[in-house]
């Protein structure tokens, strides 16, 4: 006969998450997930040219040109900080890596002699070693990006000075320092391997637009650096608690200044690709779309207290932005519109994560 004692025990006051809380449910990236589902339904049918080939096409390609940019971002928030100056980072990547192509596949200038010589009709210009130059013309872009990440996690790590006011204030900064450089007229990538960078940034690999290609590739890397490594532990608990993570050792004034340097690369990498697109870099490239990238970003479920955030979310975000913006278009409604719709999900998707947590 069984005894009180045989029996398993049970505590009434344990139980199981709410549904909401649980599962796929667990994070507020679930909930855009499902409003990106009915949103594409609901284009579905409000224009028979939304879910066509070439459009899908236009949808991966526009919301490349600023998800990796997020991704960056997304790193920062993590950690409960914030960077501001991605889109003027942008432009002075894209600037600097055009300005340095020119620079050094123009016969005559100081050091081009390195990389390109004429051929005998004295017209050709030929490359030295090809590849050369736009290898060192976009490590010169993403340095002047690194540089900018160094200055940016200095002044927040070491320096103590608050993120928002820092990297506001580099915005200005970096924005300025374009507009010297090009004396606000912009810059064109030019030289004999000026193609290649256009092939890169705006050509088709098996039928995929290429910067959704590098997208997905940097996505994989950075779900594989915060879930697998322990540089994404402590992301993760500098974000949730930043004394506590001190006091365990985590080494936080390095962890904050590597993703200050991690956001300004992938800003300047995005700013590359996006010159590549337009064949240009002019000198009001990118600008407000700190704005976008960190919408993305939150809407996705970056949580900007610090300690939550991910590269699908960042994604989702994206392309629920970018998904408004075509569906905007194809239903001819004012693209003015846009902005407005992106202030309203980006309060929604806070308001339900807060009445999810206050129902657990």
């Amino acid at each position: 006969m069984a005894t009180p004692l045989d029996s398993p025990l049970t505590f009434s006051n344990v139980g199981r998450d709410k549904w909401w809380r649980s599962g796929f449910f667990a994070s507020q990236t679930g909930y855009v997930l499902l409003a990106l589902v009915a949103l594409f339904v609901v284009m579905n049918f409000a224009s028979p040219y939304f879910l066509t080939e070439g459009n899908m096409q236009n949808v991966a390609k526009n919301f490349s040109f600023i998800a990796i940019a997020t991704l960056g971002v997304t790193f920062v928030i993590i950690t409960g900080g914030i960077d501001l100056s991605v889109g003027s980072v942008m432009c002075f990547s894209a600037m600097i890596t055009s300005m340095v192509m020119t620079h050094i596949s123009t016969p005559g200038m100081p050091g081009a002699d390195w990389f390109v010589h004429l051929a005998p009709d004295d017209k050709t210009v030929i490359a030295n070693m090809p590849g050369l130059i736009l290898l060192v013309s976009v490590l010169a872009g993403l340095g002047v990006a690194l540089v900018v990440g160094l200055v940016n996690g200095f002044c927040i790590a070491v320096l103590g000075l608050s993120p928002f006011v820092t990297t506001l204030g580099m915005l200005s900064i970096v924005r300025g320092l374009g507009y010297v450089v090009s004396n606000g007229r912009g810059s064109f990538p030019s030289g004999p391997e000026a193609n290649y960078l256009y092939t890169l940034t705006s050509g088709v690999v098996f039928g995929m637009p290429a910067p959704f290609i590098y997208l997905v590739v940097l996505a994989v890397v950075m779900a594989v650096v915060l879930h697998h490594t322990g540089f994404g532990r402590h992301v993760f608990a500098v974000g949730g608690n930043e004394k506590a993570a001190a006091l365990t050792g985590i080494p936080v004034v390095r962890v904050k200044i590597e993703i200050y340097v991690i956001c300004a690369l992938a800003a300047g990498l995005q700013g590359i690709i996006i010159s590549g697109w337009l064949g240009s870099a002019p000198a009001n490239m990118a600008t407000s779309y700190e704005l976008n990238v960190i919408a993305a970003a939150v809407i996705g479920g970056a949580n900007l207290a610090g300690g939550a955030g991910g590269p699908l979310g960042a994604i989702v975000g994206c392309v629920l932005l970018e998904v408004i913006r075509n569906g905007l278009v194809l239903a001819q409604v004012n693209s003015y519109w846009q902005q407005t719709l992106v202030g309203v999900i980006i309060i929604a998707a806070v308001l339900v994560d807060r009445l999810r947590s206050r129902m657990a």
